[in-house]
């Protein structure tokens, strides 16, 4: 089997390179180069990996999935420094991230989570399994029942598809001319309105005629939904 080629992801240099080192010694993966999370899409889109391996203490880690999968669709990402608890584990796999590695995770565990990840499977625990399903079937209910949702603002809507790109605040507030404290607070306003915890899920969403106002805003045209 060829060995996977894998980019390294974490903003701590000495971190990455000392993994790098470490996985490169390993001889099954072939190491191409590492970065930290901001230069990460761009040396993405330039050396097309087989995996991106993340480090999940990145700076948005979880909006990182999406935005490299937009230059490189076929690459696999898996997770380090994961804690095996449901709240972190689920919201991995909603960002779109295959597998992972515990927080007490080997050097060797890594190796063989990359491995699984080409071959397209995950390991996880039996309690993680477990727990995944139930989230499929709780997922399976809530769209069964159709909650509605507010709709959200013209602004809110402007600010969640920057987010749903990975930008970070101060980014959106130069964009958008305005002040990082407004921005935060419409981040805010959004997760609630959307009923999400983490900043990182607006990227799993696609911001559809449904969270679109049915009324134009402030006197404005109504805006047309982002096509993807």
């Amino acid at each position: 089997m060829k060995s996977p080629r894998v980019y390294l992801v974490s903003d701590v240099r000495l971190y990455r390179e000392g993994l790098t080192s470490s996985l490169a010694a390993q001889g099954r993966l072939s190491m191409i180069g590492s970065g930290a999370a901001g230069d990460a899409v761009a040396q993405i889109a330039s050396l097309v990996p087989d995996v991106m391996l993340l480090d999940l203490a990145a700076q948005d880690s979880l909006a990182l999935p999406r935005s490299a999968a937009a230059v490189a669709p076929a690459m696999r990402v898996v997770a380090f420094a994961v804690a095996e608890v449901a709240a972190d584990v689920l919201a991995c796999a909603e960002a779109g991230i295959c597998g992972y590695i515990a927080k007490d995770g080997s050097v060797e565990d890594v190796v063989a989570a990359v491995l699984r990840a080409v071959s397209g499977e995950l390991i996880c625990s039996p309690r993680i399994a477990a727990m995944l399903f139930q989230r499929i079937a709780a997922l399976s209910t809530e769209r069964s029942t159709s909650p509605s949702l507010p709709a959200l603002t013209r602004r809110e809507l402007e600010i969640a598809e920057l987010v749903s790109r990975g930008l970070p605040n101060k980014t959106i507030a130069r964009e958008l001319n305005l002040g990082p404290a407004t921005i935060k607070n419409h981040v805010h306003n959004i997760l609630q309105k959307l009923k999400l915890q983490r900043r990182g899920e607006i990227g799993g969403l696609r911001l559809n005629a449904a969270f679109w106002p049915a009324e134009p805003v402030d006197g404005e045209t109504r805006p047309q939904p982002p096509s993807y």
